[in-house]
This record gives structure tokens, sequence and C-alpha cells, in this order.
């Protein structure tokens, strides 16, 4: 489907958004504590594991995704345990400029990265840096809509299976799918022939 996109004209252009997004999984009668992986003696219980952001805990898998600005397609995508950090998983190509949150602050890309900056513990941001994030964060808002129609339409926000390589196949169909309902939009707005 990317060779596909390319030949219609839809090649990157304006840069990448990379982000994540929780996918959520069913913990069973499991605690935090209760084993997991190989060790595990259900198969409810095999690969996810919990992670907290806002006071909330989730419990499941993450999927990573960067996303043609322009255009707004899943280009790349890797699916890993809650609890790996959006930080340690870098989609970007060399030469690529690649739009980040603050969950990316301090990693270094390996395109271009447009990260935005985070204050740190007695150093908070000044203007120009407040300004500078307000302006990446314009960059990046197309992503957000990505995530709403892949949870919303394709009700991929919540998963029954229990691998990381199980919940990896339905991201990948998910990400197929929701490029085919992009590419309708693009072809309905005229972008796209």
């Amino acid at each position: 489907l990317q060779r596909q996109i390319d030949c219609r004209g839809l090649e990157i252009k304006k840069g990448m958004i990379q982000d994540a997004t929780f996918i959520v999984a069913e913990p069973g009668h499991a605690n935090q504590d209760k084993m997991r992986g190989d060790e595990a003696k259900t198969r409810r219980s095999r690969d996810g594991n919990w992670s907290k952001k806002g006071g909330k805990s989730y419990f499941g898998y993450k999927l990573h995704t960067i996303i043609d600005k322009e255009n707004e397609l899943i280009r790349r995508f890797k699916t890993t345990v809650a609890s790996v950090h959006d930080s340690q998983v870098d989609l970007s190509k060399k030469g690529e400029v690649v739009y980040r949150d603050k969950g990316y602050f301090g990693v270094e890309a390996k395109g271009f990265a447009a990260t935005m900056q985070r204050a740190v513990r007695g150093k908070p941001l000044n203007i120009k840096q407040i300004m500078r994030n307000d302006r990446i964060s314009v960059q990046r808002m197309p992503c957000e809509r990505v995530y709403a129609v892949t949870k919303g339409v394709f009700k991929a926000g919540k998963v029954m299976v229990t691998t990381v390589k199980r919940v990896n196949l339905k991201m990948m169909v998910t990400a197929f799918c929701f490029n085919l309902h992009q590419m309708r939009t693009l072809k309905r707005k005229g972008v796209m022939a």
C-alpha cells in the first residue's frame, strides 16, 4: 500500500509527525504483581503490562506511529507493551523532518527533530521556547485525528488478543484500513486522482 500511495503522488513533502497512544487490553483478574510473559500460567496474562499517564493506569500495549503531515497517512508504526516510553521508539528516517511532543524531549531523532521542549526543575521555559512549542503543537494536530479515527471508527482502542505479535497484526490491519479510508477522503477533496 505504501508503494501505491507514493505512485499516486502522495509522497512525503512537509514532514512527519511521531506520536504514541495506548491500546488497552483486559487485564483479567490479575494485578500488577502477578507473573507475565512466558512464565504466566494463563494465556490471558501473556504480554500486556501496566503503565501510568496523568494519574490514570492503563493495561495493555502502545501503538507508536509516524504520520505524513500533509496527507495524514500512517507511514510506519510499531507496537510495544504499554510500559515502553515514547522516547524509546524512533520511527524517523535520516533526512526527514519529524514533529514530536514533549515525551521525546532529550532524545535525538534519526531525522531532523522538531521536538517540543519541556521545562526542567528550576528552569522554566522562556517566551521563545513557549512560542516554539505552540508552533510545533499546531503542526502536530493532524496526528490526534488519526488516533480519533482509528479508535472511534475502526474500534482499535481496545484489543482482546494477548501477545504483542497479535496486537501488531491487528494494528497493521487497522493502519491499512485507515490509509484506505484517508485516501478516499483525499480523493473526495480532489487531492488525489
